[in-house]
């Protein structure tokens, strides 16, 4: 069902949009744009699904505390799909109501449309929002489940987007094997190098860890803003938006038991660390996801490697970037090593 819905485009207010329009599986599920593009240009650049549900905050400023719910955004966003809550749910009664009911159960009737407006939405303007208000409490609760069950859906399917193994992987077996012959053939002697480097001192690891290489965390490496766009304060603005979310961890539609809401409950709320601070993003498939950045500013690897090896200043809040000071043959070294990180 998540998987019909994703590339749906009638889940837009224009009957273009899908989620699949940000994120193209041939593309590692990315767009291979510097900002979004739905039903106008998001200030935002796309990030990859690929392994995206073993994260515990999601978007660049972690607004989001579970896959479901950042999937709901994008749909009520007039910059993105541009729909409203009630029109999606009216669109699974008429496209996907067997599927939808052999999952979740039976959905609201809505034939009477006094009760259950066409286009009404808690996200929308004018009319969408006034409509929104007419409907009774219960009525409008019966149809945020129905849409929160949307956002499940999606998720289960993004759950599915797992990294393939990469050059990198095939090196990690050998080295476990203790078979340096087959390391070597794997990784060339830069590469090795590169690896070195990412581990040593590149301080990489400061962010980029585990199997996914990213720590799921939000750092101010001083990445600089684009012109006609406000400062964006990052991890600061998006925590009071999770805290209000209806759907997060510790809301009324979650499935979680309040024990699994620990994130949630000693969440990190003030310090200068969180000012600018995004998410560190994945670096699997890096070699075939440019542009970088939650804004695309870097066209290409190389161009982040020199804004990390140069250093820079912040606008806002701690900056945690310090020059590496790495010669030119170890930044190709190392930006040898991150193209390792994707399937050939």
């Amino acid at each position: 069902l998540g998987a019909a819905i994703f590339f749906d485009t009638r889940f837009s207010g224009n009957g273009a949009v899908a989620c699949a329009a940000c994120h193209q599986p041939e593309r590692f599920f990315t767009d291979g744009l510097p900002l979004g593009q739905g039903m106008g240009t998001i200030p935002l650049h796309s990030m990859s699904l690929v392994g995206a549900s073993y994260g515990e905050f999601f978007t660049w400023n972690g607004k989001h505390d579970s896959q479901w719910a950042q999937a709901l955004i994008p749909l009520e966003n007039p910059l993105e799909h541009g729909g409203d809550r009630t029109g999606y749910v009216h669109l699974l009664a008429e496209h996907y109501r067997e599927q939808y009911e052999a999952i979740f159960g039976p959905l609201p009737e809505l034939s009477d449309t006094a009760r259950f407006p066409a286009h009404a939405s808690p996200k929308g303007e004018g009319a969408a929002l006034d409509a929104w208000y007419s409907m009774n409490d219960a009525d409008r609760t019966a149809i945020n489940q129905a849409f929160a069950n949307l956002g499940k859906a999606l998720a289960a399917y993004e759950r599915t987007l797992l990294p393939a193994p990469a050059r990198f992987d095939e090196y990690v077996a050998a080295a476990q094997a203790n078979d340096r012959s087959a390391m070597r053939a794997r990784l060339t002697a830069d590469e090795e190098a590169g690896l070195r480097i990412f581990i040593g001192k590149g301080h990489c690891l400061n962010c980029h860890n585990g199997p996914r290489f990213t720590n799921d965390e939000f750092h101010n490496t001083a990445i600089p803003g684009i012109p006609g766009q406000p400062l964006d304060y990052g991890r600061s603005d998006g925590i009071p938006i999770l805290q209000a979310d209806p759907f997060n961890c510790a809301g009324a539609y979650s499935d979680a038991a309040p024990a699994d809401c620990t994130a949630l409950r000693f969440l990190k709320t003030t310090g200068e660390e969180l000012d600018g601070a995004h998410k560190t993003p994945t670096l699997r498939n890096v070699a075939a996801t440019a542009p970088f950045m939650h804004t695309g500013q870097f066209p290409d690897l190389r161009s982040v490697l020199e804004h990390y090896n140069d250093g820079g200043l912040t606008l806002i809040g701690h900056n945690e970037l310090e020059p590496l000071n790495l010669s030119e043959q170890e930044l190709q070294q190392l930006e040898a090593f991150l193209r390792t990180l994707t399937p050939n």
